[in-house]
């Protein structure tokens, strides 16, 4: 009944679907060894929620050997007006979601998908406030490219 909403929280956060999967049977096992504790006066999705998030930052944190400190110096003053893109189906814009590296891919989606605060995320990750924001613009400024590159795909495409 919730595999869909559970797979599309979790493939987000995955390189591709056989490690959504992964993450999504992990979150489904922790549910149900942990349903006694579900309080049934709260709505069940976003406690499946939250769980699937740790999971997928629990599967980061596991294939994450070195997680690299990166100033957010280095971002400063490179912000762009970020703009609506319209024409690009969910499936496209999860692919282009999965090109980024784990670091970049986990920030973006807790902050931009989820509206975790970068404190929140730092903590939830082990990282500093400073490499949490600092991932996050290298995470929209790969985004820009990945769009660029397939704008031109598709530009080319149809000539």
């Amino acid at each position: 009944m919730f595999y869909s909403y559970g797979m599309s929280v979790c493939i987000r956060y995955s390189n591709d679907r056989d490690e959504a999967v992964e993450i999504l049977n992990e979150g489904f096992m922790k549910v149900f060894t942990n349903l006694k504790k579900f309080d049934l006066s709260k709505p069940f999705k976003p406690w499946l929620r939250k769980i699937l998030i740790n999971c997928s930052i629990n599967n980061f944190k596991a294939k994450q050997k070195k997680f690299l400190e990166e100033s957010i110096e280095e971002s400063k003053g490179k912000e762009v007006q970020e703009e609506i893109i319209s024409g690009i189906s969910y499936q496209e814009i999860v692919e282009m979601i999965q090109k980024l590296s784990p670091a970049y891919r986990t920030v973006f989606n807790l902050y931009v998908i989820e509206g975790y605060k970068h404190e929140e995320i730092a903590d939830m990750l082990g990282i500093s406030v400073g490499t949490s924001k600092s991932n996050l613009a290298k995470a929209k400024k790969n985004l820009r490219e990945i769009l660029n590159e397939f704008f031109q795909d598709d530009y080319v495409k149809t000539k």
